[in-house]
């Protein structure tokens, strides 16, 4: 018995000096989708391993708990695993063509698998940029030019991707995949109601992508993915300011408070006061709050919250005479813009097995944007001179926004095929209002000093049901090894239930109804992991934005459905690791393009130009010889010209667009000196462009010439520092203090051409405490 018991003793003693335990966990890529076959290895033993499977979950046995992580296209990691559930996200590696993108189909994708020019501004480019305007984000992508003036737009802008600068709904803007504003109610400005601080992550879709996410993706899709919460308490607290009147305070708090919950919250307010340009003051807070809950390893809640109340003024353009003698004064001293911006959204994502995974998603959107604005002002003028009168204009925008969209992934067990399919519902009732000022001019400085309410006097008011519903499905399957065709097709009905509220003047009642069947097809061909090519068909439509439609028909004149059919050809390289390429010829021939006219008493028209053609290469290039140096270069060259359209009895077919740079680039140079100090000279360049139609000056001598811009190259400097737990960053923009415009146009009225002034010399900094 003694024996017995003694051997038991020894047994037992043996098997707790040998301890195992079983570890569990999930790999997931930054947006939280499931890496499949994600491998786990030993640090102390690389004998034992195991692999993730079709949900990223792995099971691993282990007597010491370090390990390393790793995954094809990934940065490697390594970890100490705790008992219980251990999720662990993995960071792309950007230098080869596995980096994952979700903008093609709203699912996680490899880039060599997006038949389309598609780029990426990743955490560690947020990180260096330090950007204080979305515009500084965004511009770094070949072939996008976001028009706003540092110094006095206050985040208002305009956009050109495969297009002249434009004010039209030829852009999508998501938030996490999903439209932040709905179908038929764009809004140039759009990107003024988002909350920066919030992203982690930015993907540009460029091209029609209006099979996937239907109309307004013509030129670009644009798609802001918020940062996920961390799996420990983390936060910022952070202060920014310049001398171009601009102050900003930021707020950052994230944790997960139990393995299955996470939260996030990100706000920041800033405001401008005595900038140095007159009459640009502007605040704006913004909020927005995360919360992501694992329901089972297989199924994901997330719900986010976004606020943003917005106030500015409305500078207006500098005339060319104040513009090239550096007087700065506004003409405006009332005009002004307000957006307060609610949305809600939920998404429930259910990997069902290891071939379907389903998402459903609701979003509300409560919106208004009331606006004097300095572009509806016209002076009088009586034998060239000013009366000391004038007209404007007060309107309100507001709707209330309901949406639902599923869309399921079904893999199948063929040529690593897979098919995305799905249906979505948006209804926006719209409320909007537009009535006469009288404006008070003073016929000295040409100043517009006050106004009054016509009250009574509407241009519109009306309220609109505005109701689109879709279906949509692509298709991916592997040809052959290394070639990967994808096809597309969505149809959108659109419906609008029009109720004028004016007596006396337009249509009482109307419904009208527009509707498009959008194909795509296009094919990769990879040649290995680092290079490859693809080609792509694909359609873009939109239909007539419902105040742009109503208010024409007012004035007798129709507005049709704009359709875009683009022809492109691409392709990415890494050669030895150093050397990043990409590039894209594309072709867009568009029919019933809308465009806005200026006429001869200064009044924007909305009217359809015949045929358009926009024609251009795209091309980035990323050289990196060492860890500490890296060099970029992004640029475009394009034509974008009238092929058909007739304005006022005279022909401008076959001339080039208005506001359509020929030329964009954006350089920079980076050196690391330290593994937590970056430094970096930036080269913004804008080619010439005209600012009126070709040939429509006259000239007085019996020739007829074009009004120009002759473009701009401008400098800026930038230095990011974290010292532990402190971040510090400074901005040095336009160091050769060069007068440049953000935008210039021309106008009949005045014959001449108008500015929005570019920032001077001026100097930026930050301040950012991390814990």
């Amino acid at each position: 018995m003694k024996n017995i018991l003694f051997v038991l003793v020894i047994t037992l003693a043996g098997l707790s000096g040998n301890a195992q335990t079983v570890y569990r966990g999930q790999v997931t890529d930054q947006n939280q989708m499931p890496l499949v076959g994600a491998t786990i290895v030993s640090l102390s033993d690389t004998t034992i391993g195991a692999m993730t499977d079709a949900e990223g979950i792995y099971e691993i046995v282990l007597d010491d708990p370090k390990v390393s992580i790793s995954y094809v296209g990934f940065l490697t990691t390594q970890k100490t695993l705790k008992e219980g559930f251990n999720k662990t996200l993995l960071r792309e590696n950007t230098t080869n063509l596995n980096e994952v993108v979700v903008t093609g189909n709203r699912e996680s994708q490899k880039r060599s698998e997006v038949p389309a020019a598609i780029s990426v501004i990743d955490s560690k480019d947020l990180a260096e940029t330090k950007a204080f305007g979305i515009d500084q984000v965004v511009n770094q992508v070949s072939g996008v030019f976001m028009m706003t003036s540092r110094v006095a737009s206050n985040e208002q802008h305009m956009m050109a991707v495969r297009s002249p600068l434009s004010t039209k709904a030829l852009f999508l803007y998501l938030e996490d995949g999903l439209q932040i504003r709905p179908t038929s109610v764009f809004n140039h400005n759009a990107l003024l109601e988002m909350n920066d601080i919030s992203y982690g992550r930015v993907e540009v879709l460029k091209g029609p992508a209006s099979s996937i996410y239907g109309s307004e993706a013509i030129g670009g899709s644009f798609n802001f993915i918020t940062k996920r919460p961390t799996e420990d308490l983390t936060g910022s607290v952070g202060l920014q300011r310049n001398d171009l009147g601009l102050s900003r305070y930021e707020l950052e708090i994230s944790d997960s408070p139990s393995d299955r919950l996470g939260l996030y919250l990100g706000t920041h307010f800033v405001q401008r006061e005595n900038g140095p340009i007159e009459y640009s003051d502007y605040e704006k807070f913004a909020l927005s709050f995360k919360t992501v809950y694992d329901l089972s390893d297989r199924s994901e809640w997330t719900n986010v919250i976004d606020l943003v109340d917005y106030r500015s003024d409305m500078t207006g353009s500098l005339s060319e005479a104040d513009y090239s003698g550096g007087n700065f004064e506004s003409d405006q001293t009332f005009t002004e813009r307000e957006a307060l911006a609610f949305r809600v959204r939920s998404t429930l994502e259910t990997q069902w097995n290891d071939r379907n995974k389903t998402s459903f998603n609701l979003v509300f959107r409560k919106n208004q944007m009331e606006q004097n604005p300095s572009y509806r002002i016209k002076q009088f003028r009586e034998g060239g001179q000013l009366t000391g009168e004038g007209s404007g204009e007060l309107n309100s925008n507001r709707y209330n926004s309901y949406m639902g969209l599923v869309q399921h992934k079904l893999d199948f067990n063929f040529k690593d095929s897979q098919l995305v399919f799905g249906g979505t519902v948006d209804f926006s009732p719209q409320d909007y209002i537009a009535e006469n000022t009288r404006v008070v001019v003073d016929p000295e400085t040409g100043r517009n000093i006050d106004f009054s309410l016509q009250s009574g006097s509407y241009i519109l008011n009306y309220n609109a049901d505005i109701l689109n519903y879709a279906g949509f499905a692509q298709y991916e399957v592997s040809v052959i090894e290394k070639l990967k065709m994808t096809a597309a097709v969505r149809f959108d009905r659109f419906q609008y239930t029009y109720r004028n509220r004016m007596e006396g003047l337009g249509d009482q009642r109307s419904t009208d109804t527009y509707g498009n069947l959008t194909p795509k097809l296009g094919f990769n061909y990879n040649f290995n992991a680092l290079s490859g090519i693809y080609t792509n068909y694909s359609q873009g439509f939109t239909p007539p934005q419902v105040s742009t439609l109503y208010r024409n028909r007012n004035e007798l004149v129709d507005i049709k459905p704009s359709i875009y059919n683009n022809y492109e050809l691409g392709g990415y390289f890494n050669i030895a690791q150093k050397i990043k390429l990409d590039g894209a010829l594309y072709m867009i021939d568009g029919k019933n393009t809308l465009i806005t006219l200026r006429d001869d008493d200064d009044v924007f028209v909305n009217t359809n130009a015949g045929k358009t053609r926009s024609y251009g290469i795209e091309y980035g290039v990323t050289y990196t010889p060492s860890p500490k140096l890296s060099l970029t270069h992004n640029g475009s060259y394009a034509r974008h010209r009238y092929i058909s359209f007739f304005d006022g009895g005279i022909d401008y077919s076959n001339t080039d667009r208005e506001s359509a740079p020929r030329l964009l680039g954006l350089s920079r140079i980076t050196y690391r000196p330290l593994e937590n100090l970056s430094i970096t000279a930036e080269h913004e360049l804008v080619g010439e462009y005209n600012t009126s139609f070709e040939g429509q000056i006259d000239m007085g001598d019996g020739t007829f010439g074009t009004s120009t811009y002759k473009g701009h190259n401008i400098f800026n400097l930038r230095a990011v520092y974290r010292l532990k737990h402190i971040e510090l960053w400074a901005h040095a923009l336009n160091i050769f203090d060069e007068l440049y415009a953000a935008r210039a146009s021309y106008s009949s009225f005045s014959g001449e051409n108008s500015y929005s002034i570019g920032n001077p010399l001026a100097f930026h900094g930050g301040v950012r405490y991390l814990f």
